[in-house]
């Protein structure tokens, strides 16, 4: 079974992980493993996050361990930060883990195979440090998921973000 680590952060459509990556996961046979910025873990009502750990099995982590604390997850076979920030992605390139999702992921990065879907907008896009940021992560082995911001992708009569892309690109990674 390999095991999935998947990260979040505090950007629209992170309320949609249960249903839109987690669950999938588990159902393609997959065991998953979150971890959550600390702001994408506030966004989260009590219930959902322990819905969210009864479906997994896992707690969901968006805090680091104490020393001398056992690990609560198990070794990660490839990790989805999905969605992410684009204050996520720019510290993910330049190896910034200042909370434990980005250190996971950061640590992850060129060792672990990788799946990155930023969640941004058309400003965070036009940056001039946005395509400097997507050339390290690329560089780096990370699978990008790219979703230009102004071009919405209808499904099932909403606004969804491209879970099924994410999934498949699981898939050819492992």
């Amino acid at each position: 079974m390999t095991v999935i680590g998947v990260v979040a952060a505090a950007v629209g459509g992170v309320e949609q992980l249960r249903e839109g990556l987690v669950q999938p996961l588990i159902q393609r046979g997959h065991q998953v493993a979150v971890t959550l910025t600390p702001t994408a873990a506030s966004w989260f009502d009590p219930h959902e996050l322990s819905d969210l750990e009864k479906l997994t099995g896992l707690p969901v982590r968006s805090h680091p361990r104490m020393p001398g604390q056992e690990r609560p997850h198990p070794p990660i076979d490839v990790f989805v930060g999905a969605p992410l920030s684009a204050s996520s992605v720019a510290k993910l390139a330049l190896g910034i883990g200042d909370n434990q999702a980005l250190t996971v992921l950061s640590e992850a990065l060129g060792t672990t195979p990788v799946v990155v879907f930023p969640r941004v907008n058309a400003a965070h896009v036009r940056h001039p440090a946005w395509a400097g940021h997507l050339n390290t992560l690329r560089a780096a082995g990370a699978a990008l998921i790219e979703w230009h911001p102004l071009e919405p992708r209808v499904e099932s009569g909403g606004r969804e973000l491209p879970w099924r892309e994410i999934l498949d690109a699981v898939e050819r990674i492992r």
